[in-house]
């Protein structure tokens, strides 16, 4: 076993060579090409296995039922899908695309959830359409489209609403969710003393409309969260806003979500956020809540995404360039750093450029008696930003047709990849039981010309 943060069922070889899911990484690299995202089904499963034990065991145990959604914007697929609800997982989209994924997954929509700060009406239409079991709305404005379109099919929409609760969590400030200056939710504190909460406002503009069934609030408040005291200090926030809209109208919402971004491993040494740890605080936090506030515990839900798909993911690449390159420091002395280019980059993993997210490299397809060096995984992208991994120990004999993985990118790699510099996509591939195969094909140059209409 490699450990955190490879997959769980990930070795190395006598000769070196890393196994991942029973599966040698070079007949990885031989059969299905570098770069490729590799994707370990049993660590997903168990994974998302684990979260739904966990919260349900704890939240069983105060009394109050839960539903665990698998956040489909980290990674979803055909096949991930699948395997989410297969683990009595349901689905959260955040798009008519990944909608699109569920539903070919024959997700039932009554366990898909449809998020978005702007979401379309084909969007909205087609939710409503496939019967999703809610709808969470995160504006004023989108209540009233809404409750428009459904009058338009002769439905009722279920819909929660999305609140911020001013708690801050998480890591790059891009990922956190729940501090009032950004375009998520809104806000439970009034803009002004004596005024009333958009979110209470939109609470009861949501109550006013016939055609809308209000679940309940929906709280996110950020993403690689460790700290599990965000999660309860939330949690207390939007109790207390249950509590006050049920003394505003007489109605005691059913649903509670608290959203997702849990943290987890990146690098050797980073711990993850225990699943039975956090639930078991949540759970015991809301108890004392509802009872402070003498209310009955609602449903609750979460949204895990990165926390089941992050660890169960590694990118593979093959090495070219090697470049030894001098480095001047300040009020030190110079030092040498080696610069690894492999055959992705910023177009397969933005992370690093975009939030400057931290990675762990290995070489994987050979063992080395060399020392380490000091060493930064490029792509090769036409971009000084194109960094991978911007610091990592490798052996001072890394060399072109080396494989290089990267772990813990089964989260956001794929679902932001782009065609930077016109490069094809890689391919999503699944390895179980000493076998491989591909979920998502890797693009083709025929792929890129087929869009480009002259």
């Amino acid at each position: 076993m490699t450990g955190a943060p490879w997959p769980s069922g990930t070795g190395r070889q006598k000769d070196g060579a890393l196994v991942v899911g029973g599966v040698d990484v070079r007949e990885l690299a031989a059969e299905h090409g570098t770069p490729a995202y590799v994707l370990d089904e049993a660590d997903f499963r168990l994974r998302a296995r684990a979260y739904r034990t966990a919260f349900e065991a704890a939240f069983g145990a105060v009394g109050a039922g839960v539903d665990v959604y698998y956040a489909g914007k980290a990674l979803l697929t055909v096949a991930v899908a699948r395997w989410a609800r297969e683990e009595g997982l349901r689905v959260d989209t955040a798009s008519g695309g990944e909608l699109a994924v569920a539903l070919r997954a024959e997700v039932p929509g009554a366990e898909i959830g449809l998020h978005g700060n702007n979401k379309s009406d084909a969007e909205i239409e087609r939710a409503l359409d496939a019967g999703v079991g809610r709808i969470i709305v995160d504006s004023l404005v989108e209540i009233e489209r809404v409750a428009r379109l459904a009058a338009d099919r002769g439905v009722v929409a279920p819909v929660m609403v999305r609140v911020t609760t001013g708690v801050h969590a998480g890591g790059h400030e891009y990922i956190a969710t729940a501090h009032e200056d950004q375009k998520f939710g809104l806000s439970v504190n009034p803009a002004n003393e004596g005024a009333e909460s958009p979110a209470m406002t939109a609470l009861l503009a949501v109550l006013k409309r016939p055609e809308l069934k209000l679940l309940g609030i929906h709280s996110h408040i950020g993403s690689q969260i460790i700290d599990p005291d965000g999660f309860e200090a939330a949690a207390r926030v939007v109790l207390r806003l249950r509590a006050d809209l049920a003394e505003r109208s007489g109605l005691l919402v059913d649903e509670v979500d608290l959203g997702g971004g849990y943290g987890i491993a990146y690098l050797p040494g980073d711990v993850a956020l225990d699943p039975e740890r956090v639930a078991k605080d949540v759970a015991q936090s809301v108890r004392a809540v509802c009872q402070e506030l003498g209310t009955d515990l609602p449903r609750f839900s979460i949204e895990p995404g990165r926390a089941i798909v992050g660890p169960a993911g590694l990118t593979l690449y093959t090495v070219g360039t090697v470049k030894p390159v001098t480095v001047s420091s300040d009020g030190g002395a110079d030092f040498t750093r080696t610069y690894v280019s492999v055959d992705g980059g910023m177009s397969d993993n933005i992370r690093p450029a975009l939030y400057g997210a931290a990675y762990h490299a290995e070489v994987v397809g050979r063992s080395s008696s060399a020392e380490n060096v000091l060493a930064r995984v490029v792509g090769k992208h036409c971009e000084s930003g194109d960094i991978v991994v911007h610091e990592v120990q490798l052996p001072a004999d890394v060399r072109a047709s080396d494989l290089l993985a990267v772990a813990a990118t089964g989260a956001y790699g794929r679902s932001m990849a782009s065609n930077y510099n016109m490069l094809p996509r890689p391919p999503v591939v699944a390895v179980f039981d000493g076998a491989s195969r591909v979920l998502v094909r890797r693009e083709t140059e025929d792929d890129l010309l087929g869009l480009d209409l002259g």
